[in-house]
């Protein structure tokens, strides 16, 4: 782009000060200095919006003919552009560092995901200081900028009150953030931050709360405050939403309105799907629908319970990925409202990787159960079909469903070697810089490619320099050589993919890709030489159907050169498909903050204690003893809980009785409760867990002493082996979110009355965690991204 005056000197960030230019004088009177001027980026810089939908395959929106009604989408899609090789990493962080950095997800340390990161610069998880962030870059350009919603990018080691947070949302550039860190939440009680401060909902499902309608809320009230304190600021608002990411949680009447929609089967609808792309020209009239992977059966060889809980399943994530699109048109309407819309570069990605499939072939109504290894029979589901969706389920739904929102393609999320892992739905906007409207666009791209789009939009050059520190080269390349012009030729040629050693690479409509591993199956994997690659002329073959790796075999040991030299190029080695290792912190070689500690003391005010941060009770003895003082008899409330609703436990006070509750996944619940009631004064309460071993998950005695005294004692016959929750975390002086048990209420009625001085966890030996199977360390962490 050739320099302007205006942006001459942005490629350093910040902007160096130059000193203003005007006449000295002694006198105030007699000097001449020029106005204050704010930092503004060029004049016509636009405003942006991305919009990034969770887990949502290619095939899902209706704007790509897919079978969910998502009238947002098709908005954008009529006042702008549809693409329809649009390409993310197939997994959730390295999707999102990729997308905010404008370089591949290796490159910027996100090679996977953070709970799972390695020593090697490619999987470590953090973002090095030489990959600045489209919002940095924006915001030192004098763009105002927010998010709101999931942000999944910050290191597992960091996400405490201890920090450090320059890799939190507001280290990452955004101003302003409300939203939850990690990889999922429940949509109707989230675990949730203003900037770097926990918060809670605003109230409960009851009450009519929902994450997906709050974050909109937020995002929408900062663009109103801003748009009227500074209308000639442009602004950069990040949308990025937990849903439709398991757990599945949506309004009722969302639901009802695909009632007997799915009972079809997923066969038919992979079939109807594509006859609809076909009729909207969205994919060629040859293009064949690839076949069903390994474990899903065809849908007529089900049961008629299966079919009947799978089909609800379905139903219910439908209702949700239409009510996520509905809190979307909200947002397009308040830019409108405000009158900014037309000069908004709007971007729309239905999914940060393709549909998810880690529900497991059956689906299930409590994922923890899921993660945790445990199975749950179908006949148990039916009678609770009415409960999906509400909060009283955890659910997602089966593999056969993941597989038809990837329609026409093969495999799913994780799995990046073909496109029903990494190809997803995109549409963007812009009705002042976009001549075209309801067009679709065929060039092939990559998340990567946004960050320099805006850039051109806005006028700025890539930035070499970014507070102090040289830049890696932008990887990406812009997109608006395509806005109006339908036939431009592509310029992103060559594109490597890698997930968990599925791989692959692109290079002129040429796709040689390999499949290493399943997300569903529990098997040892092969060597990576022992890899059966493949061979698609996608441009030909549009949904890579037929393999042609026995008929060119030059052609794809070619393509196969290709990928070492690209997989080189971008820190992709070593590939790495270890379980047990990369579960290991000290083998994988991350931080771990409660590593080789035996005992923890806790304060009032520790709040959000995440699971990976505290000492890890389970499947082991342990004791948790607290001081508290109580005066004037009001002793109620909670002393310290970890989990919540769909597993955890819990020690508390009730009607001046102290007590333990422990919940088994929501379907056993133990108590130990005491037999004296406490009077005024300070009480050294104390529950000792005296664990019977042997398995993961075995049960054990519990008993409650108070001063030393034993004051009652109870069984626990089952315990949670391996997890209580993916969001729920532990609370000193309350239970946020969701309470553990039904025995005190949600919010902040079940807050301690009294005073508590202090609370210690100490742990006895743990003989039999390591017995948990590998494969399900892999499947529990990455069914949490």
């Amino acid at each position: 782009m050739a320099q302007t005056p205006e942006i001459t000197g942005r490629e350093i960030l910040p902007i160096p000060d130059i000193p203003s230019k005007g006449k000295m004088a002694l006198d105030a009177r007699n000097a001449e200095f020029p106005a204050i001027k704010p930092l503004r980026p060029p004049a016509g810089a636009p405003n942006v919006v991305i919009v990034l939908i969770d887990d949502m395959g290619f095939g899902c929106p209706s704007a790509n003919g897919g079978p969910v009604n998502m009238p947002a989408m098709e908005k954008i899609t009529e006042r702008g552009l549809l693409y329809n090789r649009f390409h993310t990493t197939a997994l959730c962080s390295p999707t999102r560092q990729a997308l905010l950095t404008g370089r591949n997800h290796h490159s910027a340390g996100m090679g996977s995901v953070a709970e799972v990161a390695t020593g090697a610069p490619g999987n470590d998880s953090v973002r090095p200081n030489t990959v600045a962030t489209i919002a940095e870059m924006l915001r030192l350009n004098g763009y105002s900028t927010g998010a709101v919603g999931k942000m999944h990018q910050t290191p597992t080691w960091e996400v405490s009150m201890s920090g450090p947070f320059d890799r939190w949302p507001t280290g990452d550039g955004f101003e302003k953030f409300y939203g939850f860190v990690g990889g999922e939440t429940n949509q109707w009680a989230p675990t949730l931050h203003q900037g770097t401060s926990p918060v809670e909902p605003w109230g409960t499902a009851e009450e009519g709360y929902h994450f997906s309608e709050d974050m909109v809320d937020k995002g929408v009230a900062w663009l109103r405050g801003i748009h009227t304190m500074t209308p000639d600021k442009p602004f950069f608002l990040y949308t990025t939403f937990g849903a439709t990411h398991a757990p599945h949680h949506v309004p009722k009447e969302y639901i009802e309105k695909y009632k007997g929609k799915f009972d079809k089967g997923w066969d038919a609808v992979r079939e109807e799907t594509l006859t609809n792309m076909k009729s909207k020209g969205l994919v060629p009239p040859n293009t064949e629908l690839t076949g069903r992977p390994e474990g899903v059966e065809a849908w007529d060889d089900l049961s008629e319970t299966q079919k009947k809980v799978y089909a609800r399943l379905m139903e219910v994530y439908a209702g949700f990925a239409e009510h996520t699109d509905a809190q979307v048109m909200r947002l397009i309407e308040a830019l409108e409202e405000i009158g900014v819309y037309d000069d908004t570069l709007f971007i729309y990605i239905a999914g940060d990787n393709g549909a998810s499939a880690e529900g497991g072939l059956d689906g299930t109504f409590n994922e923890l159960m899921a993660l945790n290894g445990i199975p749950q029979e179908l006949q148990d589901v039916l009678p609770r079909l009415d409960d999906l969706g509400g909060p009283k389920a955890f659910n997602h739904y089966p593999v056969g469903w993941a597989h038809a929102m990837n329609s026409p393609y093969q495999w799913t999320k994780q799995v990046a070697s073909h496109f029903g892992g990494p190809r997803n739905g995109m549409a963007l906007s812009w009705p002042n810089g976009i001549e075209a409207k309801g067009e679709i666009r065929q060039q092939f791209h990559h998340v990567i490619d946004i960050v320099p789009t805006i850039l051109e939009a806005a006028g700025l050059p890539e930035p070499y320099m970014v507070n102090g520190v040289a830049q890696k080269p932008i990887e990406g390349g812009s997109m608006a050589y395509t806005f109006d012009d339908p036939d431009a030729e592509d310029r992103h040629v060559t594109q490597y993919f890698e997930m968990f050693g599925n791989r692959g690479i692109y290079h002129e409509g040429w796709t040689a890709v390999t499949h290493h591993s399943t997300p569903w199956l529990s098997r040892q994997w092969p060597s990576f030489d022992e890899d059966q690659w493949e061979l698609y002329d996608t441009n030909k073959d549009w949904s890579q159907a037929r393999d042609l790796s026995k008929e060119m075999p030059d052609k794809l040991r070619e393509l196969q050169q290709l990928f070492l030299i690209e997989a080189s190029k971008y820190n992709v080695f070593p590939l790495d498909d270890r379980t047990y290792e990369r579960f290991n912190p000290a083998i994988a070689g991350r931080p771990d903050l409660p590593a080789g500690r035996t005992t923890m003391t806790f304060y009032p005010g520790m709040t959000n204690l995440m699971e990976m941060t505290v000492l890890n009770i389970k499947n082991r003895s342990h004791t948790i003893t607290a001081e508290v003082e109580i005066s004037e008899g009001n002793a109620d409330g909670v002393i310290l809980a970890q989990g919540g609703r769909f597993a955890g436990w819990s020690l508390y006070v009730k009607d001046g009785i102290a007590k333990y509750a422990y919940n088994w996944f929501d379907a056993a619940y133990y108590y130990v409760e005491a037999t004296e009631k406490l009077s005024d004064g300070i009480f050294n309460i104390r529950y000792h867990f005296d664990f019977d071993g042997g398995q993961p998950g075995a049960g054990g005695t519990g008993a409650l002493y108070i001063n030393d005294k034993k004051v009652g004692e109870g069984r626990v016959e089952k315990t949670v082996p391996f997890i209580f929750s993916a969001d729920e975390t532990m609370d000193v002086g309350g239970d946020l979110a969701l309470p553990v048990t039904d025995d005190y209420p949600e919010g902040e009625k079940n807050q301690f009355k009294g005073t508590i001085h202090w609370v210690r966890i100490d742990l006895e030996d743990d003989d039999v965690s390591h017995l948990e199977p590998e494969e399900l360390k892999y499947r529990r962490t990455l069914a949490r991204q």
